[in-house]
Formats: C-alpha cells, sequence, structure tokens
C-alpha cells in the first residue's frame, strides 16, 4: 500500500480527532469536573481553577481544537492532494 493512500489518510485524519477529543475530554471532564477539588485551591479571575476551566476554559480550549484541527486538516489535506482550492 502506497505511502499516500486513502487508508492513510483516514488513519490520520481518526488519529487527530481521537488526540482533540482527548484534550477535550481532559479539560471539560477532567479539570472542570473530576479534578475540580483538587483545583479548588488555585484562584484565577477571582475564582477557583476548577470552576473557571468548567465555565470559561473548557470552552476557549475547544474554540482553540477547532483553530488547531482546521489549520491540521488544511495541511494533510494538502500532503494527501485532497485540498479544495
Amino acid at each position: 500500500m502506497s505511502e499516500k493512500s486513502p487508508s492513510n489518510y483516514w488513519k490520520a485524519n481518526l488519529r487527530i480527532i481521537f488526540i482533540c477529543m482527548g484534550i477535550w475530554a481532559l479539560v471539560s471532564y477532567g479539570f472542570g469536573i473530576i479534578l475540580r477539588p483538587l483545583l479548588a485551591g488555585i484562584r484565577i479571575g477571582g475564582t477557583d481553577l476548577g470552576f473557571w476551566f468548567a465555565q470559561q476554559g473548557s470552552i476557549l480550549t475547544f474554540i482553540a481544537l477547532i483553530a488547531f484541527y482546521t489549520w491540521y486538516m488544511n495541511r494533510l489535506d494538502r500532503e494527501y492532494d485532497v485540498h479544495e482550492d
């Protein structure tokens, strides 16, 4: 199978999706819910870090992940010659 095959493209695509979803789950569920008691002593913006992640941090991380995924997929599309002009 060649290096530029459709299956390699989808493997790379799924790999980045799972990485982004893992980061999103860690930030939103991990920091915002599960680890919130551990982060309660750290203050940021007038509130504790766990609350901040639950209210704003997970949203900002999600937006950053969308921007990263867009950039990465555009690069991957050009690499596998499936980009749109």
